[in-house]
């Protein structure tokens, strides 16, 4: 796939390949990507343990179903859904619960469903900028370091796998620390506290870009279906 292809646009070409329709969100947030994948026909699911990311993504996405709950804890039968992504998500899940985490997804995929987990890799310039208010570098190694035992455990075959550079622009500092606020409220108070260092860090690591500063975020996609 081409180096520019957007993430959304790698999840549609993998759950058109495997013939997915219903598919879980996890982790929804405010219902951008399952936005997105409803109006391509699938019948999307979200879950969050956020209240208020779940109301806006009930406003958002009406044809959607939105569910306040946990990806350890998925409130679904068994078997119900055809694929399940992990959009920059399952790092946030408690390292002791991501394994259970997994096995819950294994739990709610039909038979030779599908799991579309896409991490954000610690390193590139956007974490970098954005280490002083989050340093996420031990959690995303765990995440990994979760995946990958599930999958060596036997649990999981391996479909497919890509690392690609998600590059996203920014006008000014403003702009990059709402887009840290909006994934998590919680980094306001710290992002303001240390805006002039953030300011001095997107300029010295940033690349021009169509609209100011461009900041480039490697990224690991991996598709899985349950073993078995």
């Amino acid at each position: 796939m081409p180096e520019t292809l957007q993430t959304p646009d790698r999840i549609l070409a993998i759950l058109a390949d495997t013939g997915a329709r219903s598919v879980l969100d996890i982790g929804c947030g405010g219902g951008a990507l399952s936005a997105t994948l409803s109006r391509h026909g699938h019948a999307m699911t979200g879950i969050d343990p956020d209240a208020d990311a779940i109301a806006r993504a009930r406003k958002g996405v009406p044809d959607a179903r939105f569910e306040q709950a946990t990806a350890e804890a998925l409130p679904f039968a068994d078997a119900s859904l055809d694929a399940a992504v992990f959009l920059n998500a399952l790092h946030h899940v408690p390292v002791p619960l991501m394994r259970k985490a997994l096995a819950e997804v294994r739990r709610v995929l039909t038979p030779g469903g599908t799991l579309i987990v896409v991490e954000p890799l610690a390193e590139g310039s956007f974490f970098d900028v954005m280490r002083p208010v989050e340093d996420e570098t031990d959690i995303r190694r765990e995440a990994l370091v979760a995946l990958r035992a599930d999958i060596a455990a036997g649990n999981w075959t391996e479909l497919s796998e890509q690392r690609y550079d998600r590059f996203t622009d920014f006008a000014s500092v403003d702009g990059f620390i709402d887009y840290l606020v909006a994934v998590d409220p919680a980094r306001r108070a710290s992002a303001d506290a240390q805006r002039a260092e953030l300011d001095a860090l997107l300029k010295h690591r940033a690349t021009p870009g169509e609209n100011g500063f461009r900041l480039t975020q490697p990224m690991l996609l991996v598709a899985l279906s349950p073993a078995g």
